[in-house]
């Protein structure tokens, strides 16, 4: 054999060997990431941002390189396959750490939906229940009472029925608005009626709570285009939330004004809002924790529906309060037709 055959086959053998070590390396590589995968899925629930994540993904991509590289000979430069495996190894780990921390993030999200679904269903089933217990008692009763106490009950059993009435109502609009199904059937109206008519229709329950009500209202026409069925909703719903969380022997105050569009104002003295539920209190199913301490009926999707109807009409509604105690007002500006 000549001396250069027998130095290629010696580079060969070297060569050969380097490889088996290469793959060795890998295997080893993989071991690790294995092992980081572990760790990273742990630590990950405390990433809370973008930067959090890069600083991971690069800590965890010189942790692999110092392994390969301690590894190997230190005097020998990187062979452009070993080179190759570097890169192949940094994107696969970052891919790994991103796939790692999405996955966990989209398990949490789905916990919390689930979470939140059992929560409204159950609330739903309570709301619904809670009526049909005095309908019940009332119907037992009626064949013994004598006739003269018989329109009372009737009365409670409207009222009851009409409370699951609200209830049903409420839950298809948030339906509706979910799959854009809501539907605004429009033509002019005078609002000054419609404001009337829900103060009309709001007025036994502030009475009976002995509130003091005020209305400050304009002696003229107030024209928009509208759904009066949906425009006396809004009303209603505002004026009922107010009567509800407002004590007995409170004040609640209507105002309108009318310039370039129709502000109407509800305000009253009652247990306001608190900071934290303030930016979220248009939010479906969203309610206060003191105002279910006051008040625990209720799914707290009546101010979602005032929201999407009075944006459904070009408008806008606002709440404002000072906080727990301090009382609330809600806001509703609409555009007029003679603006």
């Amino acid at each position: 054999m000549s001396e250069t055959g027998g130095k290629n086959e010696s580079e060969l053998t070297t060569a050969a060997h380097e490889l088996f070590l290469l793959g060795q390396k890998t295997v080893e590589a993989r071991a690790v990431l294995a092992a980081l995968q572990q760790q990273l899925s742990e630590a990950s629930s405390r990433l809370v941002d973008t930067q959090q994540v890069e600083q991971v993904i690069e800590a965890n991509q010189q942790l692999v390189l110092a392994i390969l590289l301690a590894q190997s000979d230190a005097l020998t430069p990187p062979r452009l396959e070993e080179q190759r495996l570097y890169q192949e190894l940094r994107e696969a780990n970052a891919q790994l750490v991103i796939a790692a921390l999405s996955a966990q993030d989209l398990q949490a999200t789905a916990e919390r939906a689930l979470g939140q679904q059992k929560s409204i269903l159950a609330m739903v089933a309570h709301e619904l229940r809670n009526p049909l217990t005095p309908i019940s008692m009332i119907a037992e009763r009626m064949v013994r009472l004598p006739s003269d106490q018989l329109p009372r009950m009737r009365e409670l059993i409207d009222g009851q029925v009409q409370h699951i009435s609200q209830l049903v109502d409420d839950l298809l609009d948030v339906s509706r608005v979910s799959t854009g199904k809501l539907r605004i059937e429009r033509r002019d109206v005078d609002m000054l009626q419609i404001l009337r008519s829900a103060i009309d229709a709001c007025g036994p329950v502030m009475r009976a709570k002995k509130q003091q009500f005020d209305a400050h209202l304009p002696d003229y026409s107030l024209m928009l285009s509208g759904d009066p069925g949906r425009l006396a909703q809004i009303l209603h719903n505002l004026l009922a939330n107010a009567a509800k969380y407002t004590p007995v022997g409170g004040r609640i105050v209507l105002s309108v004004i009318a310039t370039d569009e129709l502000r109407i104002s509800i305000c009253d003295n009652g247990i306001g809002v608190s900071a934290k539920a303030l930016p979220l209190i248009f939010d479906p199913y969203v309610q206060d924790e003191h105002a279910i301490g006051f008040n625990g009926s209720g799914l707290g999707i009546g101010l979602t529906v005032v929201r999407e109807l009075v944006e459904a009409h070009g408008g806008k509604v606002t709440a404002l309060s000072k906080g727990k105690g301090c009382g609330s007002e809600f806001v509703v500006t609409l555009p007029l037709l003679n603006a």
